[in-house]
């Protein structure tokens, strides 16, 4: 399969910078084997082949540099195929739970605006928690149980029940819903992945500032670090290079508008679980700020403390294996089979996903629109195969 673009080939003549100033250089500028990342190539194309993807964008940050950044296949293949392009913007899913809603927070953190331990309705009135059915004894949903995914609140919502009840989109409606919805388990005893988790997270954020997730996020995290190409709701330039996801009954294509159906229908493109929009350029200098201790370039995001406590899975929560909004080693985890246990991630349901490997200063990106057109193709396998090409192609001493 033909490529886009080879970054060795631009790599050869000089170094560039994208539009968010990361340094792009040689594999070997950061000890990493530009043979062994030709791999991907590989892995990438059986999967196009297979039709489980139209295409790709792969790119590996190591050592505050990118180091590689390819493009395969197309973008979209109905009704017309257009060619995949290394600038391409990906409706990033849950990917947007950790970039957009998770950082959000630990700002918050920092400001001493919220802690771990709150009790959620502090922030949200009537939010319920657990209420023993035996003894009647009320367990409070805290600030952590969210983060973790160990609230107890059920993995999703009925979009289709709601909208008989709310004129959508109805973000009010859908938080009433989540505040008052059946638990299925005491807060902090069961690992339950829930977008209904992050939604709520969103809304605390909203009260507690005033300002939308879509507001907040690009104020502390995108426009900082400019990442210009990143933001809920694409418009511009940043829509114009959207990769359609699935195709409708009707037979449009969505593109631009977020794929996951709360943050469509009931949230309007706005929301905690899903709906942030971004491309390997731009997610090449937030992992290089997560891989950093919090800090791109003279721009501090958090504090290196603070990246450290959102990256390790918080005391007495080891057996869930999940980070204050970051995958370490749940069953949700894809970042291969060689990278060590300090290793963290996300996956998106579109087909994206982030691996970071702070022991080795590496961080994989890989971006597909696997539910287009129809909604059926499978990456799970490949992520994990890239991760263990880019571990495999690290050199050097690793210190940790």
């Amino acid at each position: 399969m033909k490529t886009i673009l080879y970054l060795s080939f631009i790599c050869a003549c000089a170094n560039y910078t994208v539009s968010a100033q990361l340094r792009v250089s040689k594999p070997e500028a950061a000890s990493m084997d530009s043979r062994k990342l030709a791999k991907i190539a590989d892995a990438v194309d059986e999967y196009i082949k297979s039709g489980d993807i139209p295409g790709a964008v792969v790119g590996v940050v190591k050592d505050n540099k990118l180091v590689f950044l390819e493009a395969y296949g197309n973008k979209q293949v109905v009704p017309d195929s257009v060619a995949m392009t290394t600038n391409t913007v990906f409706d990033l899913a849950s990917v947007s739970k950790p970039v957009g809603t998770a950082t959000s927070v630990m700002v918050l953190l920092e400001q001493g605006k919220l802690r771990l331990m709150d009790d959620v309705a502090k922030y949200i009135p009537d939010y319920q928690g657990w209420t023993d059915s035996v003894t009647k004894r009320k367990t409070p949903i805290r600030i952590i149980h969210l983060l973790t995914h160990t609230s107890g609140l059920p993995p999703y919502a009925p979009v289709e029940e709601l909208q008989k009840i709310y004129t959508v989109p109805n973000p009010d409606g859908l938080i009433t819903h989540i505040s008052t919805v059946k638990r299925n388990n005491p807060p902090g005893k069961v690992f339950d992945y829930s977008c209904l988790n992050f939604i709520t997270l969103q809304r605390v954020l909203e009260n507690i500032t005033g300002m939308t997730l879509q507001q907040f996020s690009k104020q502390y995290i995108f426009s900082p670090l400019g990442m210009t190409h990143t933001d809920y709701n694409p418009t511009g330039e940043t829509l114009q290079w959207c990769a359609p996801t699935a195709q409708q009954a009707d037979g449009t294509i969505l593109k631009g508008k977020v794929h996951d159906p709360l943050a469509n229908v009931m949230n309007d493109g706005i929301s905690g679980n899903a709906g942030l929009f971004s491309n390997v350029e731009d997610l090449a200098v937030y992992v290089s700020m997560m891989l950093n201790g919090g800090k791109f370039n003279k721009t501090r995001i958090l504090s290196p403390l603070t990246i450290a406590a959102m990256t390790r899975v918080p005391q007495g929560y080891e057996e869930f294996g999940r980070a204050l909004g970051w995958d370490v080693y749940s069953d949700y985890a894809h970042d291969g089979d060689i990278f060590g246990t300090a290793a963290y991630g996300h996956t998106g349901y579109t087909g994206t996903s982030l691996t970071i490997d702070p022991e080795s200063k590496t961080g994989v990106i890989i971006l597909t629109n696997r539910v287009h057109p129809k909604d059926n193709g499978s990456v799970v396998r490949l992520r994990d195969i890239i991760a263990n090409i880019v571990a495999g192609a690290v050199n050097g001493e690793i210190k940790n």
